[in-house]
């Protein structure tokens, strides 16, 4: 299968590099995207709009031979609202959506317009900001490693409204990797009509797999992330 790897926020391709070998050994063709404006810090990033990170991933589902392989979009954090929106635009090309710690983000809703702004970007905030629980198994060194990587998200990005227009995507199956809290607790969120999840509620065929950890398994699990997103793909995974 090709497997396109959607990055969260303040991440390019680069954070899937421990992920895509694991892939890589199951037979399957890994793709790690670097979205606009995410591609230094330098990069001129104040007019990129979450519409132009949707239709880059788009573009490549396009690039895709549709005999020669099946499309898989993986999207991590605040990717899996991209991949949907994806979806949304090529139901009919994409076999599987695997969300790693996030879950679809619905029309009318944006990503998290809460975040501050700079010049355009929104720079990766202290981790006081964040949830104790996004922070598990995120050692003093990780955090170190992150933060050195960490490239501002276009603010667009994180506030614009998501634009969807096809209920096919319904159709689509979707997987969810639960890191930061677990899949029973997101399930009863969604059945207490959590607002963030009612998107989520709407897709006809959903499976999870927990990965206890923080928000950040590409760093703090990457072989155990490879090894989910496989049983996403293929049932339970040996080893």
């Amino acid at each position: 299968m090709q497997i396109i790897l959607i990055p969260g926020f303040w991440l390019d391709g680069s954070s899937w590099d421990q992920i895509v070998p694991v892939l890589q050994q199951a037979g399957h063709r890994p793709l790690p995207l670097t979205l606009p404006g995410m591609e230094s810090r330098e990069a001129d990033r104040s007019g990129i709009s979450l519409r132009d990170h949707v239709d880059a991933v788009v573009e490549i589902i396009d690039s895709v031979h549709p005999v020669a392989d099946e499309v898989v979009l993986v999207g991590h954090s605040g990717g899996g609202a991209i991949a949907h929106a994806a979806v949304d635009a090529r139901s009919d090309r994409v076999a599987r959506v695997v969300h790693v710690d996030t879950w679809p983000v619905g029309d009318g809703d944006v990503i998290n317009d809460r975040l501050p702004a700079e010049n355009g970007g929104i720079p990766l905030p202290d981790w006081s900001d964040f949830e104790k629980e996004d922070l598990v198994d995120l050692t003093d060194e990780l955090r170190a490693a992150f933060r050195a990587r960490a490239i501002p998200t276009p603010a667009r990005v994180a506030r614009d409204s998501q634009q969807l227009f096809d209920e096919r995507r319904y159709g689509v199956p979707v997987t969810v990797i639960a890191c930061a809290f677990p899949s029973a607790q997101l399930r009863e969120w969604m059945a207490q009509g959590e607002d963030a999840l009612q998107e989520l509620a709407k897709v006809r065929t959903v499976d999870y797999i927990d990965l206890p950890t923080g928000h950040w398994p590409q760093f703090t699990r990457p072989v155990e992330l490879g090894r989910a997103i496989l049983t996403a793909l293929n049932g339970p995974f040996e080893y």
